[in-house]
């Protein structure tokens, strides 16, 4: 899509005046993303009618994240949603996307499940951890904390299974630990007799999200990019202003209660303005700087692909 086909469907939502006729005249645009609880505010968006409001058209996909770049990279999808030194591996993957606000960061919301015996992750040795393919937060996540404590991926045996099948097959009594996070980490919590959660980002503070889109998109769909941006800004105001009925939307999407989803939310924090572009300002960069030295050690990537690129600061001002 283009700028001049964006002000034509823009223009029209000036002159209809009936919801379904704006509906219609309105770009459209397809988000990746998962289940994951920091990403809800889009999901609030789509769901309470913020994008749309504001002019875009948003229709969300839950995508694995080892296959969202794949989604971006056929054009069946323009953004995305997820971890940021995800924006890494793609890049290095030929599949850069540029990152334009910053959504969430985990305060305990992702973490490490062990049977009772193991009380450190040393004692990790020679285990069976569930986690996702890499090149996903949970690898990333799993490998972060064993490099923290002396160790590395090939100190325990992977079975690999996504986020909420680790949770499942952990509480089941399958495998020694699963790395996996809310709303299946509240899975764990919710089943202390399966063990207990020997390690979250609250030890470990490696999980933070943002969202972007493909290179081409932004330069050719500024505006559009813009008006994401403000609804999802909009979307965390409505959850400051009205939390209950945020939770029950956001809660919907995951198939949760709006109680359910206000205690799983309750271990992150999404950014808003302010938070953005403290972010942006230095942070995003030096974590990505580290991020890929553990991606390169884990064998995700083969190189560092250029980051500069990676980060447009432009939405968020």
């Amino acid at each position: 899509m283009n700028k001049s086909i964006l002000a034509v469907a823009l223009a029209a939502c000036t002159i209809f005046t009936t919801g379904a006729a704006c509906a219609q005249a309105l770009p459209k645009v397809t988000i990746a993303m998962s289940g994951w609880t920091g990403f809800a505010p889009l999901s609030l968006a789509e769901k309470a009618g913020i994008f749309k409001k504001n002019g875009v058209d948003v229709t969300i996909k839950f995508i694995p994240q080892k296959d969202r770049h794949l989604a971006v990279a056929s054009g069946d999808v323009q953004c995305a949603a997820t971890t940021v030194e995800t924006y890494v591996s793609w890049a290095a993957a030929g599949v850069p996307l540029v990152q334009v606000v910053q959504l969430d960061k985990s305060y305990g919301a992702d973490g490490l499940a062990a049977r009772a015996g193991i009380n450190k992750i040393s004692d990790l040795k020679g285990k069976n951890v569930g986690v996702d393919a890499p090149g996903t937060a949970s690898y990333f996540g799993l490998a972060w904390i064993l490099m923290k404590n002396g160790m590395t991926l090939k100190d325990v045996n992977l079975v690999t299974l996504s986020p909420q099948a680790a949770a499942t097959a952990f509480v089941a009594g399958q495998n020694d630990a699963a790395m996996t996070y809310e709303p299946y980490l509240s899975t764990v919590r919710d089943n202390p007799a399966s063990g207990k959660i020997i390690a979250t980002t609250l030890d470990y503070p490696m999980v933070m999200d943002t969202f972007g889109c493909s290179p081409k998109f932004v330069k050719e769909n500024a505006k559009l990019v813009q008006l994401m941006v403000n609804s999802y800004f909009e979307a965390v105001d409505m959850i400051k202003a009205q939390p209950d009925k945020s939770f029950e939307i956001m809660g919907s999407a995951v198939k949760q209660t709006g109680e359910q989803f206000k205690k799983s939310q309750a271990f992150l924090r999404w950014q808003d303005k302010a938070s953005n572009q403290k972010f942006f300002a230095g942070e995003l960069q030096a974590f990505m700087k580290d991020a890929s030295q553990i991606l390169l050690a884990a064998g995700v990537i083969k190189q560092v692909p250029d980051m500069a690129p990676l980060v447009d600061a432009s939405f968020i001002k």
